[in-house]
């Protein structure tokens, strides 16, 4: 569970597919081991289904919890005021 939180804390939200290749955790594993972090309330994950190349693509999309990540380094783009 350690490495599948210390991924998803690195890279943001993913794919399990994404997980499974990344950490080398079976893909069933990494369903009942995502189910268990749901139960739990660490992790947020929701079925998705997306069309890559005119194919189907099902699987679990998930992220950590209450994280969010810190902002990219790099200047920001200033706030335009309208004029009145």
């Amino acid at each position: 569970m350690k490495d599948i939180l210390q991924f998803l804390k690195d890279h943001g939200e993913q794919m399990d597919t994404d997980i499974a290749l990344a950490t080398g955790i079976p893909l069933a594993k990494v369903h009942i081991l995502l189910s268990a972090l749901a139960a739990k309330g660490t992790v947020m994950a929701c079925h998705l289904i997306r069309f890559e190349k005119g194919k189907k693509v099902e699987g679990i999309s998930c992220r950590l919890a209450g994280y969010t990540p810190p902002a990219a380094p790099g200047r920001k783009p200033k706030v335009q005021l309208k004029p009145s």
